[in-house]
């Protein structure tokens, strides 16, 4: 019986982090601390930046938020995600609605808590940013091309927080924010490609089910070839230290990614890309140590 007890209890932690993807918080956590550290206040000591109360706040805050919101998400597709992830769907169903939906008020109210220890200005931003995602789950989601554009900003708006912290405007550091920007929305788009079945029987109006697949892929082909722009231009006219490696490395991927992208037509295929751009993503958190390695050693005193 007490074995029993330790297995359901098991599953409901393996439940509650997949319904709130931990593994996407804690790779968001590290990338907001080193674009601090590395791209936002490369000046600054590193002790500095990294035990710095406020970045800390800043970061559990939306750690907080964003955890909520993978709930809230999870809460309105719960269907929709029957039919395109049973195995995922079945797992999460071992937290009930009701308890999801108690976690996700009281992680947001830990994100406004954490986020006044800041300012009132980061209450505010953190308290739109809540909305906006609630709305997103809740209606614009369903609306063509603007679930894209939504979906990709929302992604991208942690790192707004930080930027506007450390007030460094910078033109590199929107060069970098328009390649991060060009890959997640390509990798929305892969993901309604993936998710096609679903959207369909549910209702959704997404690029895919409205124009079809073809006109789909024709659109990520261009994103790709735009996102050729900033990689050439960070590698080409800013100092990025031994980062430039990893764009040499994402010239060749996005030339995977199209060569696949050619021939898909089944849905591990579209899962396939979704993870290819996903390692892009990952991998660029990570390089970011790359951009001044002798610096990572002498600005820790």
């Amino acid at each position: 019986m007490a074995t029993l007890s330790k297995k359901r209890l098991l599953l409901k932690i393996l439940s509650f982090i997949s319904v709130v993807r931990g593994y996407n918080i804690l790779v968001l956590v590290i990338a907001q601390y080193l674009t601090s550290m590395f791209i936002l206040a490369p000046e600054y000591p590193l002790g500095q930046v990294l035990f710095d109360p406020n970045l800390f706040f800043l970061v559990l805050s939306t750690a907080s938020v964003v955890a909520a919101g993978y709930i809230i998400n999870n809460f309105y597709d719960s269907e929709k995600d029957l039919i395109n992830r049973p195995q995922k769907t079945m797992l999460d169903r071992f937290v009930s609605q009701r308890t999801k939906l108690s976690v996700y008020f009281i992680l947001n109210l830990a994100g406004i808590f954490f986020a006044s220890y800041v300012s009132f200005r980061a209450v505010v931003f953190f308290s739109i940013y809540i909305f906006v995602i609630w709305f997103y789950s809740h209606r614009l989601k369903k609306i063509l091309f603007v679930n894209n554009l939504v979906a990709s900003v929302l992604t991208i708006t942690p790192f707004f927080a930080v930027f506007v912290y450390y007030k460094n405007f910078e033109t590199v550091i929107f060069v970098h924010a328009t390649f991060l920007y060009l890959i997640i929305v390509m990798r929305e788009l892969v993901k309604d490609l993936e998710n096609m079945k679903g959207d369909l029987v549910q209702g959704y109006r997404t690029i895919p089910i409205v124009y079809g697949e073809k006109l789909s892929k024709r659109l990520l082909t261009g994103l790709s070839v735009i996102s050729f722009v900033p990689v050439y231009l960070l590698i080409r006219y800013f100092e990025i230290g031994k980062m430039d490696i990893f764009f040499y490395g994402v010239f060749f991927l996005l030339f995977i990614f199209l060569l696949i992208l050619y021939f898909s037509k089944a849905k591990w295929q579209y899962l396939l890309l979704h993870n290819l751009l996903k390692f892009i993503i990952v991998g660029g958190v990570f390089s970011i140590l790359l951009i001044d390695i002798e610096a990572l050693l002498s600005r820790v005193y």
